[in-house]
């Protein structure tokens, strides 16, 4: 870390459904840049006058940008953090971006005792939070990594069951698949880079401090 990047915190946002809501969250506070947009072309998007400086990235490679130092914090899905455990502070539960991470199979595949879903073949987005979760359940399964439609894979014999992030789970009533186990819930977290947090203490501490309270008000309201 540069003595000029000491001068900057730096703030990594996930594209997707966690980018609006997290920078409006952050601007109330006055965290905020000219320009900031998902769809913003600019790299780096900067606040000079402020000294913050923030990054745009895929959802997945967000926990990896803030373990390595290239951002100093950033907010992410429980979710991500889970499946990607990278080595970095979760400093606050923002209490937004609700999902769970769950299980699911056709209506004509459910049983009647979780064990007897053993040796199935498993499409999933998340394969490490997969293979954790039924390891705990003392069952064996094959899993299959897929990046979309995780849904498709049980309607064209690719896989029996799935493990997927649902919100509403409209989605699964419309495939006719049906949850059979809830693994975690998952909601937007705050998380910061372990040097950053000891050298940017007082800035990372102030921040974390000042959701805190906009989440507190946010109840009483």
């Amino acid at each position: 870390m540069t003595s000029s990047d000491m001068n900057y915190l730096t703030v990594a946002l996930p594209k997707g459904k966690l980018f609006d809501y997290s920078a409006r969250m952050l601007a109330e506070l006055g965290y905020t840049a000219e320009g900031l947009s998902e769809k913003s072309r600019k790299l780096v998007i900067v606040n000079e006058t402020k000294k913050i400086k923030f990054i745009i990235t895929k959802t997945a490679d967000l926990p990896t940008y803030v373990e390595y130092g290239a951002a100093d914090i950033g907010i992410i899905g429980k979710d991500v953090l889970l499946e990607e455990e990278k080595n970095v502070y979760e400093l606050l539960d923002l209490q937004f971006g609700y999902c769970r991470l769950m299980v699911a199979v056709p209506q004509a595949l459910q049983q009647d005792s979780f064990s007897d879903y053993a040796h199935m073949r498993v499409a999933t987005k998340f394969p490490k939070i997969a293979e954790r979760f039924f390891r705990s359940k003392g069952i064996q399964m094959e899993i299959i990594k897929l990046n979309g439609s995780i849904e498709l894979a049980p309607m064209v014999g690719l896989a029996e069951m799935i493990v997927d992030i649902v919100e509403t789970g409209r989605t699964l009533k419309e495939n006719q698949l049906i949850e059979v186990a809830q693994i975690a819930p998952a909601t937007a977290r705050l998380i910061a880079n372990r040097v950053s947090f000891k050298m940017k203490f007082d800035r990372i501490h102030q921040l974390t401090e000042e959701l805190k309270n906009l989440l507190g008000r946010g109840e009483e309201r």
